[in-house]
């Protein structure tokens, strides 16, 4: 019975949330911030051009149908948030209402999204940024230009200097405290943003109406097989959760910041989307892996293209910080309930998991810098979803078990809506190669050995809020 052994909710939102080690500094602002961080990335910059090749000018549909997809766990993860406002994000709400098993695989599914994501985008980083100083005439020895292994043109590389580099650096900027961690994310994600209104603003009087016909090539199956792609630019939303002890007023400003970046992003990706395909017949999209700086050279706009390759290196800058943050928070959640060990959630006097994070924050360089992470890269999406399917179920479960808690925030048609969340869910799942089904097992099987070799016997659930 201790896999099903599961944490009281009335002391987490009670006096247990109240005396959180973390400090309270994040308004709903801020959190719509994170959530941008987290969101306005590579996508916008790289799925664009990929998507329309399935959708033609319909690819702004695709963004709102899978932001719509989205916004159903985000009211999901909406609903948890404004009732137990605990660090942990998915992996603390399931421990409320499906037991401590169930909590242990969904926080080791977020350590894989937001691990690996970390690691992967500032490999990404790393190439955008090599490309920006190679416009100056500023080159890296081959040597420590990427993983060993991954250089196409057969020359060795042994260390990608540059995402270790940024890796580490955000590290230390999270180390210094949320207060600090914040303003960066907030003035990097104003930058990009004004860039993205930008490319709508200036794109928007070079948009040839005969580009965006026919409307929809490939019918409604290439609306929607776009979408499924689109749908992983969402993805990062839910690191917003995971603030939930460092916010003020949290059952107002935690669904304000979660569905509210969903939405501003979801009209920021669409309107690009118009923009982009109104420029550049999509056919034209084929084979182009920045298709955004391809719109303004065609519209023979060279400054634009400059801009958009600052907001890609600057966007991924904030997804590394987001991501990062996410998973500090998560280990401390579950290392403070005794599933890891307990020096990861020591704290320092600025209230930061200061250990865990640099621990974290080295081993995701270090990855970024030595592992070439194409076959894992979708290990990203895995984890994610299976920590979608497990709270959009809990919704209804937690409302029919434990009807009388007071929820600032409600799902509604709860009984519908989180079960069609997870189906969704579960397609996309299906739609993953048979590839990352196998990675995602291992690590899986990894997880359990740990959980039934130390996390049962160490959790504190009886003394954890006493």
């Amino acid at each position: 019975m201790s896999l099903l052994r599961k944490k009281k909710v009335a002391l987490m939102s009670g006096a247990g949330a109240r005396h959180s080690e973390l400090r309270k500094v994040l308004g709903a602002s801020d959190l719509v911030m994170l959530g941008l961080g987290a969101m306005v990335g590579t996508g916008i910059f790289v799925l664009t051009g990929v998507a329309a090749l399935q959708a033609g000018p319909a690819l702004a549909i695709s963004f709102i149908l899978a932001a719509t997809a989205c916004a159903l766990a985000a009211l999901c993860y909406a609903e948890f948030a404004s009732m137990i406002p605990v660090a942990g994000s998915g992996y603390t709400y399931s421990y409320a209402t499906l037991g401590e098993l169930v909590a242990w695989i969904v926080g080791w599914s977020l350590i894989a999204e937001y691990g690996l994501a970390t690691a992967a985008v500032s490999v990404g980083w790393s190439g955008y940024f090599q490309s920006l100083i190679s416009g100056v005439g500023l080159h890296l020895p081959v040597a420590l230009t990427a993983a060993p292994g991954t250089n196409a043109a057969g020359e060795v590389t042994l260390f990608n200097l540059p995402a270790f580099a940024i890796m580490m650096l955000i590290t230390a900027i999270l180390s210094l405290g949320i207060r600090e961690s914040k303003r960066v994310n907030n003035v990097l994600v104003v930058v990009k943003v004004v860039v993205v209104l930008l490319v709508i603003g200036v794109g928007f009087f070079y948009v040839e109406p005969e580009n965006l016909t026919p409307y929809a090539p490939f019918g409604v199956s290439g609306v929607v097989s776009a979408a499924a792609l689109v749908f992983f630019a969402f993805l990062g939303f839910d690191a917003v959760s995971s603030a939930a002890e460092e916010v003020r007023n949290p059952q107002r400003n935690l669904p304000i910041g979660l569905i509210g970046s969903l939405l501003i992003c979801a009209a920021l990706y669409a309107l690009v989307a118009t923009v982009a395909t109104g420029i550049v017949p999509f056919a034209d999209f084929k084979g182009v892996e920045d298709p955004i700086a391809l719109v303004f050279q065609r519209a023979d706009i060279e400054w634009m293209s400059r801009l958009v390759s600052i907001a890609a290196v600057t966007g991924m800058m904030t997804v590394i910080l987001v991501m990062g943050y996410g998973l500090t928070r998560v280990v401390f959640a579950m290392s403070r309930d005794g599933l890891l060990p307990q020096w990861m959630s020591v704290i320092n006097q600025h209230q930061v998991p200061v250990r865990s994070t640099w621990t974290l924050g080295t081993l995701s360089a270090l990855i970024a810098a030595t592992v070439p992470l194409s076959a894992l890269a979708e290990l990203i999406n895995m984890g994610t979803l299976v920590a979608f399917a497990i709270i959009s179920l809990a919704v209804p479960v937690l409302r029919r078990t434990q009807p009388e808690l007071k929820r600032a925030f409600r799902v509604p048609m709860a009984h519908i809506l989180g079960p069609v969340s997870a189906l969704i869910c579960v397609v996309l799942m299906l739609n993953l190669a048979v590839e990352t089904w196998l990675a995602f097992g291992i690590w899986l099987a990894i997880g359990l050995v740990v959980y039934f070799g130390y996390s049962r016997r160490h959790a504190k659930v009886e003394n954890l809020y006493d």
